[in-house]
């Protein structure tokens, strides 16, 4: 090839591209179109010393909204490896959307000495017309783009502001038939159970452990659109707040922060979304105090007055205004006389946090970290004592309940003196938390 023969050489490349991935199992779709005028046209080129690049670059069900698809990735990047010199592509809309993607697509192919084709439009990006013509008409595409949107965003708002339902996730409750939701008397059971449920524990951290060790889950639903089926799952904060939060579930379509009269019927009534919204206003300390006042101490069983060497039992005095104070109490004291125990009684949260503070102590100790290490198959040591450390922010995070059981899993005696507190460990519960790490 001579010399001259090889500067004009050109290798063009074909790119396709669909915004939906019906029909691309047919035999002949869109993407095969497009292809078919891409090559005639650059087959019409070859006297100017055009070459077809091999390598396909197509997508099928990709939006033109932006550069995020595998084939166009694949093409920039060949062309910036100096592999391809013109992008052919069907019309101009098919390499992109929106106008500022477009002009970065321009200026990279600029900095490569490289240049766009669109076939029916009949123009390319190597002159000053092809270019002013380019940008005129994708002005036109993305304004048309954005009326569109418009549109869909003012027929959602109509139709919300009509009750109508507009599809998206299916809910606990209902399901959608002929665009309407309409009540699922099973699951409405399970909805109002929920929202009852946390009016009277006051805290969804406990609501979600007793819905997950009932069974219960989250709805199964299938995508009208797509077929694909979403399997009920067990239930986390998320799951719970968002339902807590759905005023669905008050017979109201929303519409961000807007709410009109819905066609589907209510399944809570208002009375009780407004004792749900009140304990979910109040700050997350005050319900934990709350929830602490009203649960078994941690120490329950295994407390004991040093002094007459007698169980000490959980008790509570409430002031007029309502603030409860909690402590441990010598059963030989209350039963007996005050006067004989000077240990009498000890505050709860006091206690527990000494003793806590202990077991912290004691975990991190380099003789235990060895013990639970030898007996926890497959866990490093290295990550033992960085869990072992962090212990305190775990704690803080468990459920009351969890909290007990771990304090009963280690300790089998607290001794409370006038000036001291004695905690007795279970060494053999020290094998069970490894056994728990381990899984």
């Amino acid at each position: 090839m001579s010399a001259t023969a090889q500067q004009q050489r050109k290798v063009f490349a074909i790119y396709t591209r669909t915004s939906s991935d019906e029909n691309l199992s047919q035999n002949f779709n869109s993407l095969h179109a497009q292809w078919e005028s891409c090559n005639s046209y650059g087959a019409s080129q070859r006297g100017a010393g055009w070459v077809m690049h091999p390598e396909h670059y197509e997508d099928g069900g990709f939006s033109g909204g932006n550069l995020e698809r595998p084939g166009l990735q694949r093409l920039l990047k060949d062309i910036e490896k100096g592999l391809i010199q013109v992008i052919v592509a069907y019309k101009f809309d098919r390499l992109s959307r929106s106008l500022m993607d477009f002009m970065k697509l321009l200026e990279f192919l600029n900095l490569h000495g490289a240049s766009f084709i669109s076939v029916t439009e009949s123009f390319n990006t190597t002159t000053s017309a092809g270019k002013f013509t380019l940008n005129m008409l994708l002005s036109f595409a993305q304004f048309e783009r954005e009326l569109s949107i418009e549109r869909v965003r003012d027929k959602v708002l109509a139709s919300r502001r009509k009750g109508i339902f507009m599809g998206g996730f299916q809910i606990l409750g209902y399901k959608i038939e002929n665009r309407r939701l309409w009540i699922v008397p099973e699951e409405a059971k399970l909805v109002r159970h929920i929202f009852h449920r946390f009016t009277e524990l006051g805290s969804g951290t406990a609501l979600i452990t007793e819905l997950n060790q009932a069974g219960y889950k989250t709805k199964t639903w299938t995508s009208v659109s797509t077929g694909k089926t979403h399997e009920g799952r067990p239930f986390d904060k998320g799951v719970l707040y968002r339902m807590l939060n759905n005023k669905t579930y008050l017979g109201l379509a929303a519409h961000k922060d807007n709410v009109y009269p819905g066609e589907h019927e209510a399944i809570i009534s208002q009375e009780l979304w407004d004792k749900a919204h009140a304990i979910i206003e109040q700050a997350p300390e005050k319900r934990t105090n709350i929830l602490k006042s009203e649960t078994p101490a941690l120490l329950k069983g295994i407390i004991y007055c040093n002094h007459c060497n007698r169980a000490m039992s959980p008790s509570y005095s409430q002031k007029k205004d309502g603030t409860r104070y909690r402590y441990y109490v010598c059963v030989n004291a209350a039963k007996n006389s005050f006067d004989q125990c000077p240990i009498r009684m000890v505050a709860i949260g006091e206690v527990d946090a000494v003793v806590f503070d202990r077991i912290e102590k004691l975990l991190q100790s380099p003789e235990i970290i060895m013990k639970i290490w030898e007996n926890a198959e497959g866990i490093k040591e290295r990550d033992i004592t960085k869990a072992l450390h962090n212990i305190n922010a775990v704690w803080e995070e468990l459920f009351l309940s969890e909290q007990s059981r771990i304090i009963q899993l280690l300790v089998s005696r607290v001794n409370i003196g006038r000036q001291m507190v004695e905690v007795h460990l279970r060494l053999e519960g020290l094998d069970s938390l490894a056994q728990e790490l381990e899984g």
